[in-house]
């Protein structure tokens, strides 16, 4: 057998034809058009813009326990999850920890995209210093928000201090508009430029914030939607669908309940005849494109009430972080922030999207009650079971424990991810006075 190729730059394996581990085998014509990020996204992490085509290269267990400490989801989780990225147009699993130039020009990427922050490999050095060499580097802002390392620490921790009042309080009270951007970049279509989720918030209707409220008053308000990013409308002819729930830690499991949801929707469509109707064609012809049956509606529950149900200090992401994931989902085209735990018949009469003609839940039980939230969809003739599925078992309880059984692991990762920080907190400030040292060079010497 021929020894395997390597790049002499990162030492990563360049596969042979047949072996790459995503398609296409014979390598593309390098664009501008087409970008690469790479990351370990054990919790999804905006780089479509930039380009009409995005690579995301996931690295594999292995790469990163030796590169950071143990990851909270396996492989074949994180590639589920970036696959489910509205914006994700390959995923590339097995990617090098260090980007390798050779890796970036068979999948046809001119360009890599990272944020504004420095990244090292176990060695200490920037895991982008060959493509930096190269200028195929692109550096964007890096958003704000949650990392991996945060939640681990929430997880060990059982803080709370990361609960919200509710998404309508912390954008019109605390006039965050911060946070009301971020939920308009993540509400994008697939090209990361257009709108396209409708995102509603749903709260009591006062401009008293809730804390000055006695519960009586809190107990007799009224509460209403309030939309507050305009994205797609439903279009003649789709059936509206309602999810709801916590998705807390939004991972496959999550995923996998939508996509079952989307399946059931789109065999329902067959069977019917929806796709042959001559009204769902004239409407395809007057768009200029097919569209999907379904519109999904999801509804986020405020943490207050995941707390209640559930106790200790679930959730460990808060409703904003929570509905950031939910929002790329490419099965998901509206959510509701502060959905109640009990939707009702009035609640679901009352949907800005238009009274659902179906209501869903999966086999998931993180929140478990002895009250049936679902008895008004059941005597509406709403209510629909989605089967158990392989990821059924995947929920926050379930990541929860999987960093507990390895705390001492965990622990470890938190403190070499303090060390490891200061590391690249100087090298991003020697790579800043480099820059200003070269650009002041230039300056004298014009």
């Amino acid at each position: 057998m021929p020894p395997k190729a390597v790049d002499n730059q990162t030492g990563a394996v360049i596969p042979a034809w047949g072996e790459w581990p995503a398609e296409p085998q014979e390598a593309l014509p390098v664009t501008k058009e087409r970008v690469w990020i790479d990351g370990c996204f054990d919790f999804t992490h905006h780089a479509k813009s930039l380009g009409k085509t995005l690579v995301v290269g996931v690295h594999s267990d292995e790469e990163i326990l030796k590169n950071k400490g143990p990851p909270v989801m396996t492989l074949e989780e994180r590639v589920a999850a970036v696959k489910a990225c509205r914006w994700a147009d390959s995923s590339v699993p097995n990617a090098p920890y260090v980007t390798s130039i050779p890796w970036i020009d068979h999948y046809g990427c001119q360009y890599v995209v990272h944020g504004d922050d420095i990244t090292s490999d176990s060695n200490g050095e920037d895991c982008y210093r060959f493509v930096k060499e190269a200028d195929r580097f692109w550096i964007v802002k890096r958003t704000p928000g949650i990392s991996t390392t945060d939640l681990v620490g929430r997880m060990l921790l059982c803080t709370k201090s990361h609960f919200l009042k509710s998404v309508r309080a912390l954008i019109r009270v605390q006039g965050d508009p911060d946070s009301l951007q971020r939920i308009r970049d993540y509400s994008s279509d697939h090209t990361g430029k257009e709108p396209h989720v409708d995102v509603f918030t749903y709260d009591m209707d006062s401009e008293d914030p809730e804390d000055h409220m006695s519960a009586e008053e809190r107990a007799t308000s009224r509460y209403a939607f309030e939309r507050i990013v305009t994205g797609k409308k439903p279009i003649p002819g789709q059936r509206i669908v309602y999810v709801d729930g916590a998705f807390d830690l939004f991972s496959t499991g999550h995923i996998e309940f939508l996509r079952q949801v989307a399946v059931t929707e789109h065999q329902r469509a067959r069977r019917t005849g929806w796709y042959e109707s001559i009204a769902i064609k004239e409407i395809d012809s007057q768009l200029g494109h097919s569209f999907e049956p379904m519109y999904l509606v999801v509804g986020i529950h405020d943490d207050e009430v995941v707390n209640h149900v559930k106790g200790s200090n679930y959730p460990i992401m808060n409703v904003l972080e929570r509905g950031l994931c939910v929002l790329p989902c490419k099965h998901v085209h509206a959510v509701v922030f502060g959905a109640p735990f009990v939707p009702t018949e009035s609640y679901l009469q009352s949907l800005p999207c238009g009274r659902p003609h179906a209501v869903y839940h999966g086999p998931n039980n993180f929140l478990q009650s002895e009250l049936d939230p679902y008895a008004d969809a059941r005597k509406l003739g709403l209510y629909h079971d989605t089967p158990p599925h392989p990821y059924s078992a995947i929920n926050a309880n379930e990541i929860v424990n999987r960093v507990l059984k390895n705390r001492l692991a965990f622990e470890k990762r938190q403190a070499a991810k303090g060390a490891k920080a200061t590391a690249e907190a100087a090298l991003q400030s020697r790579e800043q006075q480099e820059q200003e040292a070269a650009t002041a060079n230039s300056i004298t010497s014009s």
